[in-house]
């Protein structure tokens, strides 16, 4: 059974330089691993991931993510079963949210500011489809497994 998580989280301190590329280094690895294909985006010192894979997998995943000590206020913002995966071509999408235009943001989000907090879980999916329809989701081609 397919399952979808999209959840929130704020960065515990202010993320150097490397934090982006370390995280999706761990996730292209172990993501293609254990069957699990998502996005993350982040800005503001906040990040949106969505999750997609088996129950038990997704499952894990987001247990060990709530041990993390890079991040804290983590808060679940949807949880669905799905038929099929929306985030296929990704161990681990990226979206730097600052390069994301305003009125993108404005679309799905009281504020033209990047806050997963301030939307709904459903409002966080839409923008998500609407980055993988403009091409905003981003990962090194060289890194990204094929499925």
């Amino acid at each position: 059974m397919l399952v979808r998580l999209l959840y929130a989280s704020r960065a515990s301190e202010p993320a150097p330089a490397t934090l982006m590329e370390d995280i999706l280094a761990t996730s292209l690895e172990n993501n293609a691993r254990n069957g699990i294909t998502g996005v993350l985006c982040h800005g503001n010192g906040m990040f949106l991931q969505a999750l997609e894979g088996g129950r038990m997998a997704v499952s894990h995943l987001y247990q060990a993510i709530a041990r993390d000590p890079r991040h804290h206020d983590l808060v679940l913002l949807h949880y669905e079963e799905i038929l099929e995966r929306e985030f296929a071509g990704w161990a681990m999408g990226h979206v730097n949210t600052s390069k994301v235009n305003v009125a993108t943001m404005l679309k799905y989000s009281p504020q033209a500011h990047f806050d997963p907090y301030e939307s709904s879980g459903r409002a966080s999916l839409a923008l998500l489809g609407e980055l993988i329809a403009g091409a905003s989701i981003v990962t090194r081609a060289s890194d990204r497994p094929m499925y």
